[in-house]
Parts: structure tokens; C-alpha cells; sequence
């Protein structure tokens, strides 16, 4: 197949950006390319990540056309994949989704609680118009969604956007598969074949086997029931990872005692350990804070050097070696590969004990005509129980968007098990509100 792709990147201004072209480059023998375009909302902000991108790519291949823009009609004319990582608000916005619930003793996370509510209400129009810009301007193309909150734009696309062609996906779990990986001394994830069922941020690996087909489970247990997913190199040589990180993957190994015959997701912490996050969290200096601090100066130190110099010789852009499932999702769409995927797709039967409606996390075929979950069966009734309430919080939030009510978000904020009680659901949410005011539809 020679077809080359062409690829719009929706929030162009983004830090992840850099490394995403770079890794894109660095595929190109799997994954050609004629053309790349950033589309942002903000021009100041992508041009500073353009600049750099383009420099970096005219020097790895010349021959892909780049163009950076704001206007809808020239980023989504002609592509073939949106790849989509939006955040309405920028950073500023989540350092108030957490900042709030911590002020009532309540877990301040981007996608967990109040704070994900929040991002979710602020991501659901923003993700919207994208399809919308999408189908007008290329309805044959897919968009590859890994804006978060996931799980809330995923049910919001699914009820008001039913037959576009977007596929939510995220890359926590493959993180987590990368460190499985690691722990059991094999290449890449491309060596594991697994089971899994959830929704996103809430679910749990029930096999993994490699590809002779040999059950890998009970060695990653035996280590997790000791270690969480820390490395053995984090272990053993204090290898150096954000402390918050360290921290979240070695508390797998509390997440995982409720249900020893199973894998959790590390999010699940925020759900069964609430009182244990808000202590272990300054509610002055945030996770965003951090990320404002290090990783945005970081990047957009990187890129105006770069810009200055006109060349990345001095300023290499790390590849994103993390994001290549991107890589590998758009290639099974493009050319049909038939590889698996842990996506996010209505259940339709997957979990065949679960409501029918919920946006479920599960492995999937996919192929030009897109995903095609893989049946998982039935689940227990401990994380059926869990995942019940859950999906509830996200259809009510996506309720509240659509109805523009009150009553269904306060519903949602007072379901999060991150959330003690109907007062401080209320309390935060009035506080919320007043904060969002800008983004999200108002409410009665």
C-alpha cells in the first residue's frame, strides 16, 4: 500500500505535541505521511510549538507538508486521521479542579471527582466541535480522541454524536502494560495478549498471556502483591520518576488486596484510598502547579530555543516512544491490520452483565471499519457494583451538560465515591461553578 496520510493534531499548543511529531517521524516507515497541520484555539500559544515542529520537521523529512493555523476550515480540509488532545482551560483550569474539592478535604485530581466533573463539563463542547469541524470539512476521515476526561466525552460522543467516527482512547493502560512488561523482562506490550474490562481510570486486567500463549498472571501477581508496579530498578536503584508517580504505582499493591485475583488500574487508588490522596496532597501545590512549573517551561523553553537557533541540533526533541499506539491505532484504520486494542467503545453485550449503554473500557479488533470489542463476559458482582455507580456519575454529567440542570450535577458530584456527602457535594459544586463560568453551560 503506498497511500501517504494526512494528519490534522488538534491542540497543536500542546506540550505533548513536540514529542508526538517526533515520534510520528520516527514511524514513517510504518506510517508514511504527505502532510501534518496543528489546529489551536490559541495562535500564540501553538506558534510557539510550530515553529519548532516545523524546523524539527524539515529536517527529518523534508517532503511532509506542515502548516499551523486557527481556522477550522484549513486544519480539517483534507486530512485523514484528527488526532485530538484538547484541554479547554489550559493548566489554569485544573489547578482550580483541584484545588477546590481539596479545600473541603476532597480528592482534587484532572480526571478523578469534582475535578474530572469539572474538566469533563468544560471538554464535552470543546471535543464537540471538533467532530463537528471534522465531518464537514473531511467526513471520511477518524478522529482518535485522547482528550480527557475520557470517560465523560466518551458517553457525551456516544449520545450526540452516534455514528461519527471517533474512537476515546487513553494511555493509561498502556503505561501500566509497559511497566508489566518490564517487571517480566520482555520487550514491549506487543508480547502480551490480554483481558481486561472496566471503564476508563476503573478497571482491572483479568489475563495476560505472551504470545506461545503462556499464562504470565500468576508471576505478575506473586510481584504486585509485593511491589505494586514499581520497577525493580525504582525498587532496588531509586531511579528517578516524579515522586507522585512513584507513589501510585507502588500503592497497586493496597488496590490490588480487595479482589487478589485480578489486576487494577492504578486510578482505582482515588476510589478505594480518597482519605489517603487529599492527605498525602498539598492543596496549595498541586499536580498542576508541578506540571506548570517543570514540564510547560520545559517544553516551551525547548521550542523557542529551537525556534532561535533554527535547528534542533542543541535542543533534540525527545520521541514519545509511549504514544506509538497512536501510530499503531491509525495504522490498523488506515490499512486494515486487524490489531488489538484496549479501547473505550459502547458496551453493546462486551460485559454481557453490564448496562448495554455504558461507555466500557475492553479490548478491541480493529480494522477500516473501526473497532470491534471482544466479548469479556460477565464481571463479579464487587466490580459490577463499582462500575454502576461510576458510569452513573458520567451519564449524569453528560445529563447536566445537555439539560443545562443543576440537580443532575449535584446528583453526579454526590455519587463520586471520592465525595463524603450531599453538603460537600454542594459546596463544591457552588464553588465550581462560580470558577467555570466562562466554559461551562449555564445551569438551573
Amino acid at each position: 500500500m503506498n497511500k501517504k496520510f494526512s494528519i490534522v493534531i488538534a491542540g497543536g499548543g500542546s506540550t505533548f505535541t513536540p514529542g508526538i511529531v517526533a515520534m510520528l517521524l520516527e514511524n514513517l516507515d510504518r506510517f508514511p505521511i504527505r502532510q501534518i497541520k496543528f489546529y489551536d484555539n490559541l495562535e500564540s500559544r501553538q506558534k510557539q510549538i510550530g515553529d519548532a515542529c516545523e524546523i524539527l520537521i524539515r529536517e527529518k523529512a523534508p517532503e511532509i507538508k506542515f502548516v499551523q493555523t486557527t481556522d477550522p476550515e484549513t486544519a480539517f480540509t483534507d486530512v485523514d486521521f484528527v488526532m485530538a488532545h484538547i484541554r479547554v482551560g489550559l493548566y489554569a483550569m485544573r489547578e482550580k479542579d483541584e484545588k477546590i474539592p481539596l479545600k473541603y478535604g476532597v480528592v482534587g485530581q484532572e480526571t478523578c471527582g469534582p475535578g474530572g466533573i469539572a474538566y469533563g463539563m468544560r471538554s464535552i463542547g470543546g471535543v464537540l466541535e471538533l467532530v463537528d469541524y471534522m465531518e464537514k470539512y473531511s467526513p471520511d476521515a477518524w478522529m482518535l480522541n485522547y482528550s480527557n476526561p475520557a470517560a465523560i466525552v466518551a458517553e457525551a460522543t456516544r449520545r450526540l454524536k452516534p455514528n461519527s467516527k471517533i474512537i476515546n482512547i487513553c494511555d493509561m493502560p498502556i503505561s501500566i502494560m509497559d511497566r508489566m512488561a518490564k517487571i517480566l523482562e520482555l520487550e514491549s506490550t506487543s508480547e502480551l495478549e490480554i483481558s481486561y474490562f472496566g471503564l476508563n481510570h476503573f478497571g482491572w486486567w483479568t489475563e495476560i498471556h505472551d504470545k506461545a500463549g503462556k499464562d504470565l498472571m500468576p508471576q505478575l501477581k506473586e510481584y504486585v502483591a509485593q511491589h505494586g508496579y514499581s520497577l525493580p530498578s525504582e525498587i532496588k536503584e531509586g531511579q528517578h520518576v516524579d515522586a507522585s508517580w512513584l507513589e501510585t504505582f507502588a500503592k497497586a499493591k493496597e488496590t490490588y488486596e480487595i479482589d487478589p485475583e485480578r489486576l487494577p488500574n492504578t486510578y482505582l487508588q482515588y476510589y478505594f484510598f480518597p482519605e489517603d490522596m487529599v492527605a498525602h496532597t498539598d492543596p496549595q501545590h498541586t499536580r498542576a502547579n508541578q506540571v506548570m512549573e517543570g514540564r510547560e517551561k520545559h517544553v516551551f523553553g525547548m521550542c523557542n530555543a529551537i525556534t532561535a537557533a533554527g535547528s534542533t541540533d542543541n535542543n533534540p526533541v525527545e520521541i514519545d516512544e509511549h504514544a506509538s499506539y497512536i501510530v499503531d491505532l491509525a495504522r490498523a484504520l488506515g490499512m486494515n491490520t486487524g490489531e488489538r486494542f484496549l479501547l473505550i467503545v459502547p458496551n453493546d453485550g462486551a460485559v454481557s452483565n453490564f448496562d448495554e449503554t455504558a461507555m466500557v473500557e475492553v479490548p478491541c479488533v480493529v480494522g477500516k471499519n473501526g473497532p470491534q470489542a471482544i466479548t469479556q463476559g460477565k464481571i463479579p458482582q464487587f466490580q459490577k457494583g463499582l462500575m454502576e455507580q461510576q458510569v452513573s456519575v458520567e451519564k449524569l454529567v453528560v445529563d447536566a451538560w445537555i439539560e443545562g440542570s443543576y440537580q443532575k450535577l449535584w446528583q453526579a458530584l454526590s455519587l463520586s465515591r471520592t465525595v463524603p456527602n450531599l453538603r460537600v457535594a454542594k459546596e463544591i459544586l457552588d464553588d465550581l461553578i462560580e470558577a467555570n463560568q466562562e466554559f461551562w453551560p449555564a445551569l438551573k
